[in-house]
């Protein structure tokens, strides 16, 4: 690490990672909210075709993650340029799929279009969690725990705001999509100027090729930490492909999903420096342990749940998106520090752990629905008890028996930190 990162600002000079966070955040899960249905709408595509160009992008971008980490990694010395090219490619995705009329055929400019935000959605994100791992050598003792709180606060009212913006601009705008397009350029431009100082070129890695994954993949914590990863993002995978479902047929509530996954995500958000200060004063191990916590006594309770529990349900969103906060917070931040102690390579690293937190959304997909087909389970028809019953079990005890894993594995291990 240069001696220029170790001096680098305080925590008041953060506020650019929490833009860069909120601007790709934006581009993550609310576009998966609204593409598919955008280009149903507009374009007239069937819900089964998008679906299975959906599923084929998901397969792209879980196997290209090691490979985009292990590009961040090997051109280290480019990775400010290497950025700038994919935030060029990311906002130019975006409006391509929502403000460009398609030259060729609807389905065919989705696929593309996604595909390239996709990719360059995973490349800015494994860069820049590694980068973090740099930047906060500077920042003291808990510099990991604070660049992380603002990175994590900024992404989820990314999420927030570009969940709910198609919405809102459709109050005054005809067409509110092409809108948020150009607003999500702006914002784009806006995120790499605050962060065109922060690319600090590393120290080279000599190890060739496939080698550089070899420091995370030797190391016994490391290692642990990305089973630990994989377990932990499990739940939120199974309850984000069942959520729908779980609103609308054992709830009888689908109208009440939108407000409630805005509680959710509010509540993630809220949470993150309440989280900080828990870690700061009890350790980041505990204060992890006690959100893990509180994620089962939230799924315990949906287990309860029926038809019309929508406050009941709110008031279990709120309190699993809390949970989120600590996973979203402490989890990366733990990994983080550990990779700052086994020197450069990180890139890779967060290659990984992009990998083994996309598998488990693909795990859950090609899983969970199937099983639910085969209960007898339909979206929209008169769903037998059994059927009902099996997605409640899905939805609430398959990521509380998840999240009890998790925590049997975080308590046995030894972080050698707070």
């Amino acid at each position: 690490m240069t001696a220029a990162l170790a001096s680098a600002a305080p925590a008041r000079g953060l506020w650019p990672w929490s833009l860069f966070a909120a601007t790709l955040a934006a581009a993550g899960l609310p576009l998966y909210i609204h593409a598919p249905a955008f280009y149903a709408e507009t374009y007239h595509i069937g819900l089964g075709a998008l679906g299975a160009v959906l599923g084929a992008i998901r397969f792209i971008d879980v196997v290209q993650d090691p490979a985009l980490g292990w590009l961040a990694e090997a051109q280290r010395r480019h990775r400010g340029a290497l950025v700038g090219g994919a935030m060029a490619l990311m906002a130019g995705g975006m409006a391509g799929l929502f403000a460009v009329t398609p030259p060729v055929a609807p389905l065919l400019w989705f696929a593309l279009m996604m595909t390239v935000l996709c990719t360059a959605w995973s490349f800015l994100s494994i860069a820049f969690y590694a980068q973090g791992v740099t930047r906060a050598v500077g920042l003291g003792a808990s510099g990991h725990l604070r660049l992380a709180t603002w990175r994590e606060g900024g992404a989820l009212v990314g999420v927030c705001l570009a969940a709910t913006a198609p919405l809102a601009l459709g109050a005054i705008s005809a067409e509110p999509f092409a809108v948020f397009a150009l607003i999500f350029v702006l914002a784009t431009l806006a995120a790499g100027l605050a962060m065109r100082h922060e690319w600090q070129a590393g120290p080279a890695v000599a190890l060739p090729g496939l080698a550089l994954f070899r420091p995370v993949l030797a190391d016994p914590l490391a290692r642990r930490l990305l089973i630990l990863a994989l377990l932990n993002a499990a739940p939120v995978a199974v309850t984000s492909t069942l959520f729908l479902f779980f609103v609308g047929e054992r709830l009888q509530a689908p109208d009440a999903a939108g407000p409630l996954l805005l509680a959710f995500f509010l509540a993630a958000a809220v949470s993150v420096p309440l989280w900080f200060r828990l870690a700061s004063r009890f350790g980041q191990k505990a204060t992890l342990m006690a959100g893990m916590v509180l994620a089962i006594i939230s799924f315990a309770f949906a287990l309860t749940l029926g038809p019309g529990d929508v406050l009941a349900f709110a008031v279990i969103s709120a309190a699993s998106g809390a949970a989120l906060g600590a996973d979203t917070t402490l989890l990366p931040a733990i990994f983080a520090r550990r990779l700052a102690a086994l020197g450069p390579g990180e890139a890779a690293a967060f290659g990984l752990w992009a990998f083994v937190s996309k598998l488990s959304l693909a795990l859950a997909a090609v899983t969970l629905l199937p099983a639910l087909q085969l209960a007898g389970f339909t979206p929209t028809g008169a769903n037998p008890p059994a059927a009902l019953s099996l997605l409640t079990l899905l939805y609430a005890g398959l990521p509380l028996a998840l999240k009890a894993l998790a925590i049997a594995l975080l308590a046995r291990t030894r972080l050698n930190q707070p």
